[in-house]
């Protein structure tokens, strides 16, 4: 995968081109994981790079959490995704309700070229495997999580309370930005795509440079 060109303008079609040129990495689909702080803008990207990519699929990982499993969701991921798509097949999740809690019935996920998964751990250790690359929300947890209270109102600051303490606990002993591939920052207009900490970006292009900070806060 080369470098992202500069031009702001095309930067997300540009990306779209060469995350269709990767090689599948689950049976026959390109995963791809798009992770960040919660309130990074990982929502609103993923949605504009799965309408670059022609309308590809984007599972929210706010569908396969639950109050329950903040982050503790990995087992039903890799059993309800994860292996049928390996396979081949339609994959079969049940989306989450945050004001019911409680999940509705299963929702199919037909293999595609490209799959995005959103959500903070989407690049977990035990998902990497099998992603094909892995993108990081480039903004400081400090702004996520201001932003993300700000969206979320008065109505969720018991929830944002727990949720804080769950992603620093999470992010500090399973970090994603350290193998990301690449890095995503929002600009006030478009978005700006960077070289990640990790060494190799695609099958062909290699990384010098160091890690770079880490994520964990």
């Amino acid at each position: 995968m080369p470098n992202p060109a500069p031009r702001k303008e095309s930067t997300i079609h540009d990306l779209a081109s060469r995350l269709r040129r990767l090689p599948p990495s689950c049976g026959p689909v390109r995963l791809v994981g798009v992770d960040g702080h919660a309130g990074s803008g990982k929502s609103t990207f993923a949605g504009q790079l799965a309408r670059a990519l022609g309308g590809a699929p984007v599972l929210r990982l706010d569908d396969i959490a639950s109050h329950d499993e903040l982050f503790e969701w990995t087992g039903r991921l890799l059993t309800q995704v994860i292996e049928p798509l390996s396979r081949g097949e339609s994959a079969r999740y049940g989306l989450y309700d945050w004001h019911t809690r409680c999940f509705g019935p299963p929702r199919a996920l037909p293999p595609a070229p490209v799959i995005l998964i959103e959500g903070v751990g989407a690049g977990r250790r035990a998902l990497r495997p099998h992603l094909a690359a892995l993108l990081w929300m480039e903004l400081p947890y400090e702004e996520s999580w201001t932003r993300g209270q700000q969206r979320d109102g008065e109505e969720q600051r018991e929830f944002w309370a727990g949720w804080v303490t769950a992603e620093r606990r999470h992010f500090a002993e399973d970090p994603s930005r350290p193998f990301a591939d690449l890095l995503v920052r929002q600009l006030e207009t478009g978005y700006e795509v960077l070289p990640g900490p990790a060494k190799t970006v695609g099958p062909d292009h290699t990384l010098t440079h160091g890690d770079g900070p880490s994520a964990v806060c």
